[in-house]
């Protein structure tokens, strides 16, 4: 945090500056220049282009971009496969049982896509007004002046991993707005310090996450149903246990196929990464795959708190939009409309805020109470039960949200949602889990699976993975929870190793594929995840 300028960074000033190049921030941008021109508008985005670190899974409802871009089939928008056959299934570990499907996953009207194509098509849009947006460039330092925020600045780049400057040291520079608009996406670690700062949870509940593991298949043509969709419950999960699949048929004999695990968890012998590759052994699931090969893996984290989960949107100099928000409808399963949403009416509120004439306020109230009349958040109230009504088991959970859907959303009760971190209970109490070896084939191992995320860092730069207190992970994590972290991480970033017959906390942070569950799901909360060097983390090709 800064309540000045540094001397020798380059300022940079502009009336909006959108950290975050993903569906919520373009479309910010987009509806801003459509509604003023004249304003002077950035995006700043982490990845080393527009859509190298979105991922989602992805069916795409097009309300937001309808009424964002509505001639978007006119200018080429990357939604090529309609939405077809829904299938809801229930699995043992040898069946598949088709079940209804739950009036919020039906898809009708709907498109199969990859996000980040979409990103980089959105982002093409917002330059084509006028945005300027600089890729490879992450924010790294919240910039304040008694209080209020006034922007950010992107990380120093060359320095090398003893913390001293490199030849290649060049300064961050400073972004500098009359409004900073944070779109970070899923637990943003810019808004992780403003929530803290500006106590934005005061009147809500705790967010929780879920991670979800993807890959890409290109499987046998026979076998390929463009359109198809199937999500399941169960196997290989416990009844007490919160996740699922999906299964979608994209274009070009190729499938988008996940798993999602809810990160409140109980068993600290659990593997998320690990249930996705088991999954893939159940018989339809091997079926479907046999012949078939793997070119594409990615993770990360997804809100599913919802409506109660959702922090106070707005603080002076700057408000909060999209997943970094906490604005996924977890019980459609979908986002990225509701993320697209939030930035408009962001916009529609800036642009009236920063237009009025003689305004001696820092902070635009204007946008929470204009999301307040949005359709999003009518969306995520209704569903508001749904999440956490899991919390007693999978039946449960089902049977709640069946009552949910067909007008218990109308009875005044709202459920609670709870900290991901403080769910796990002690390896004494827990049964390990024998999961099994990767035949290179069906299943995988991290490091080959990372590998296809072309997850590259500069490797003498400060690890961006850090402890607040280096003994944790082996006096304290590892003979109460047998170090998790070396189970929850998708991408192998932590591990145990022996050295002169002690155990030692190894970080491999050139492995980090920015999903954050480690910043979320460590019990004692001693990770911290920050932003590498720009451009640094996974190139996903069409995630």
């Amino acid at each position: 945090m800064s309540d000045s300028i540094r001397e020798d960074r380059e300022v940079m000033p502009y009336d909006v500056v959108i950290v975050g190049g993903g569906p919520s921030g373009l479309s910010c941008a987009i509806r801003l220049k459509q509604i003023n021109p004249a304003l002077e508008v950035c995006v700043l985005e982490k990845g080393s282009e527009i859509g190298a670190h979105l991922l989602s899974g992805a069916v795409f409802e097009t309300r937001a971009l309808d009424e964002l871009i509505p001639d978007w089939k006119d200018k080429g928008a990357p939604l090529r496969v309609k939405a077809g056959k829904d299938r809801f299934v229930f699995m043992t570990d040898k069946k598949a049982m088709t079940l209804p499907t739950p009036p919020q996953m039906k898809n009708h009207g709907n498109y199969i896509i990859s996000l980040g194509e979409l990103g980089a098509w959105l982002g093409q849009q917002a330059e084509a007004l006028g945005v300027e947006i600089f890729p490879g460039f992450a924010a790294a330092e919240i910039l304040y002046r008694d209080n209020e925020v006034i922007g950010v600045a992107t990380g120093d780049m060359g320095i090398g991993k003893d913390g001293e400057k490199t030849p290649q040291f060049e300064p961050g520079v400073e972004l500098h707005a009359r409004q900073t608009v944070f779109a970070e996406g899923c637990h943003g670690s810019l808004t992780k310090q403003l929530i803290a700062h500006y106590d934005l949870r005061k009147d809500s509940d705790p967010q929780t996450y879920g991670l979800g593991i993807k890959e890409i298949w290109e499987i046998d043509p026979a076998k390929h149903s463009e359109g198809s969709i199937m999500h399941s419950v169960g196997w290989p999960m416990d009844s007490q246990t919160y996740g699922g699949s999906w299964i979608y048929h994209l274009d070009n004999n190729q499938i988008s196929i996940g798993f999602v695990v809810g990160l409140d968890y109980k068993n600290p012998y659990l593997s998320p990464f690990n249930e996705m590759q088991r999954f893939k052994t159940h018989p339809e699931i091997a079926k479907l795959l046999e012949g078939g090969r793997r070119i594409a893996y990615g993770a990360r984290a997804l809100v599913e708190g919802g409506y109660q989960s959702l922090p106070k949107l707005s603080f002076p100099g700057g408000i909060l939009i999209g997943d970094t928000a906490g604005f996924l409808n977890v019980a459609k399963i979908k986002g990225n409309h509701t993320a697209m949403k939030s930035g408009m009416v962001a916009a529609d509120s800036l642009a009236a805020f920063l237009g009025e004439d003689g305004k001696n306020d820092a902070e635009c109230h204007l946008y929470p109470e204009n999301m307040k009349k949005s359709w999003v958040w009518d969306e995520l109230y209704k569903v508001r039960n749904i999440r956490p009504g899991f919390h007693k088991g999978m039946w449960f959970g089902l049977a709640h949200a069946a009552f949910q859907t067909f007008g218990g959303w109308r009875l005044p009760y709202t459920l609670s949602n709870h900290a991901d971190h403080k769910s796990l209970i002690t390896s004494d109490k827990a049964a390990p889990i024998d999961y099994p070896k990767p035949d290179n084939v069906l299943t995988f191992d991290r490091l080959s699976s990372v590998r296809l995320s072309n997850t590259m860092h500069e490797e003498n730069q400060p690890a961006h993975l850090k402890l607040i207190d280096p003994s944790i992970p082996v006096n304290q994590n590892l003979p109460q929870y047998s170090e998790p972290a070396q189970r929850y991480c998708p991408a192998g970033v932590y591990e145990l190793v022996e050295e002169a017959g002690t155990q030692k906390f190894v970080i491999n942070a050139q492995n980090c594929v920015h999903c954050k569950t480690c910043d979320i799901k460590d019990p004692a909360q001693n990770i911290v995840w920050t932003v590498p060097q720009g451009g640094g983390g996974p190139n996903y090709p069409s995630m």
